[in-house]
């Protein structure tokens, strides 16, 4: 199967022959030195001119305005775009003009990356510009970026919208919506901001195996593998939170991890298979200390990113600063539904599932259910940050006994804007109730709880050995970007969020038209017409595929027999 190239696909590879014909390499491998960037000569030329009386910049090609001996075009760099004056007689000063002639009128296209000497001045107009001296191909494109046209006034025309594109695409997405850098680069300052916070405590960042023995630390379903040389089944992590307390007992104070999960669930506007999570476990410390510093944390977070501790989330202007309403489980439930479910067996849970039209099956246990009762009727009223609190200890395996109250477990989540973004304990240090709690993850999975924690023998020992009180906490670092970016969907924060297979179009081959009647010397002049395949073809209008073979003749000035009227038509029987 052959892969159909488009005309202007078919062009731009003829532009690269071209190109090496003139002894020109399209894709140069020495190191091209940038002295300034699009952003830094546009906020600060007026005010220091001087400085820019010789620049070297590089970018894309996005639009070009050619006027004869001089021409004008838009360069985007990493940072922006800038306008660059192109004038004949300056890049080719001697009697050999081929670079501006060929090479820049007609052999570049929109989307090639050129670098440009020389020096920064306002034209007429009043806008910056580079007055273009040397000119030097970077890299030539065969592909053309989909145009996005801009007005006077900002309006955007012909967008490159579609979210599938979008997504599979994204090199194209930020190069035509460059707008959107905004959210990864903001995504970055999360990140690096809460990486600071950590570090200024003394607490370590660490790395944990991705690939597991076991699949603990929370309720998911795994992804499996096989390891061929020790032919055993590991798992991809859906958390790294046994392998941190590991190292709580091999004597750390405090260690940290940003790290991909992979959990084989479904995927939605919140949820993607692969996700960015952070955990830390701090020793001596309990999840009312948890709850101050997740506080403190959000806080720096926010005004790293924002300036202020205040963000916007579609309708809702969230604060993040503290201290933020606390709620226990069971009172949430209570203020949002008017049921008392605390007192509740499985069945009268269930009973309560039914009324409330939430939908369960025979695998829940009262953990789930309870879970199912919260999400269905609770989560969507929490929009200012809100930590749920004190959990039923079917609900959370890990989590240490509370202190005062039978049947719960020290454990808060934290939601905001009707979404859960963190999580954390006191974590359960109890070897002996560590394991009962196992085994009934284990009771849960005999009843087809595919999201039960299995048992893991080597952390039960190493609770053993011994491990301080300590506090533990997962933060969905996803979750968290949507929140600071004011975005709907987890994908739009991903550079590369996972997607269905690709439909690709099926391409037939000259073999599939010749078969038709068609002369093999006519078949790329019907590629370059937009036939890729026979079906398409047969579906077009015969007579105007008969006259327009005839204009593509005269156009590419084909030394080729037209084909008789008869035989056209007899293509399409």
């Amino acid at each position: 199967m052959s892969i159909a190239l488009s005309e202007q696909e078919i062009l731009r590879r003829e532009s690269l022959k071209q190109l090496r014909a003139l002894g020109i390499n399209p894709y140069p491998a020495e190191e091209y030195k940038v002295t300034a960037t699009a952003e830094e000569i546009t906020e600060n030329f007026e005010r220091f001119p001087e400085t820019y009386q010789s620049v070297t910049i590089a970018g894309r090609i996005m639009s070009r305005n050619i006027m004869g001996s001089a021409s004008f075009a838009k360069l985007q760099d990493s940072t922006g775009r800038i306008q660059i004056y192109i004038k004949r007689d300056d890049i080719c000063p001697g009697e050999d003009k081929t670079l501006y002639n060929t090479v820049f009128k007609k052999l570049l296209d929109i989307g090639d990356f050129i670098g440009v000497k020389g020096y920064v001045f306002l034209t007429q107009t009043g806008e910056i510009s580079v007055h273009v001296q040397e000119m030097t191909l970077l890299s030539k494109s065969l592909k053309p970026l989909p145009i996005v046209k801009r007005d006077e006034e900002g309006n955007i025309h012909d967008a490159f919208t579609d979210p599938e594109q979008r997504y599979r695409q994204r090199y194209v997405d930020l190069t035509v919506n460059p707008e959107f850098k905004q959210i990864f680069i903001k995504r970055s300052k999360v990140i690096s901001s809460m990486r600071d916070y950590f570090n200024k405590q003394g607490w370590l960042e660490v790395e944990t195996p991705i690939l597991q023995p076991v699949h603990g630390g929370a309720a998911a379903r795994p992804f499996a593998t096989h390891h061929n040389t020790l032919d055993m089944q590991l798992f991809l992590r859906i958390a790294n939170e046994l392998y941190l307390k590991r190292l709580i007992v091999a004597g750390f104070d405090g260690v940290y991890e940003f790290g991909k999960m992979f959990r084989n669930e479904g995927m939605d506007r919140t949820h993607n298979p692969e996700f960015t999570s952070m955990e830390i476990y701090v020793a001596y410390k309990d999840y009312n200390w948890m709850m101050a510093m997740v506080e403190e944390c959000l806080e720096i977070v926010t005004r790293a990113v924002h300036g202020i501790p205040v963000v916007q989330v579609g309708a809702n202007e969230i604060n993040f600063a503290g201290p933020y309403e606390k709620l226990s489980m069971y009172d949430s439930i209570l203020k949002y539904t008017g049921i008392d479910v605390s007192a509740m067996d499985e069945t009268a849970l269930r009973q309560t599932c039914a009324e409330l039209e939430i939908e369960v099956d025979n695998s829940m246990g009262k953990g789930k259910l309870i879970d199912e009762i919260f999400s269905a009727k609770v989560e969507a009223n929490l929009i200012q940050p809100t930590y749920i609190t004190d959990y039923p200890i079917e609900m959370t395996p890990l989590a240490k006994k509370h202190r005062s109250v039978n049947g719960l477990v020290e454990r808060f989540e934290l939601f905001v804007n009707g979404k859960e973004i963190a999580n954390a304990y006191s974590e359960l240090n109890d070897p002996l109730d560590q394991r009962e709690r196992l085994e009934e993850q284990l009771i849960l999975a005999g009843r087809g709880d595919d999201e039960a924690m299995a048992m893991d023998d080597d952390f039960l020992r190493s609770l053993e050995y011994g491990m301080p009180p300590t506090s533990g906490l997962g933060i969905g670092i996803d979750r968290l970007v949507m929140l600071m970016t004011n975005q709907s969907t987890i994908q739009e924060v991903l550079f590369f969020p996972q997607m269905r297979p690709e439909k690709k179009a099926r391409v037939t081959t000259a073999e599939d038209f010749t078969n038709i009647g068609v002369p093999a010397e006519w078949v790329p002049v019907l590629n370059k017409m937009g036939f890729n395949t026979v079906e398409e073809l047969k579906a077009a209008n015969p007579n105007k595929v008969f006259n327009d073979l005839g204009g593509m003749r005269k156009k590419l000035k084909l030394e080729i027999t037209m084909p008789a009227k008869e035989v056209v038509m007899a293509w399409f029987v």
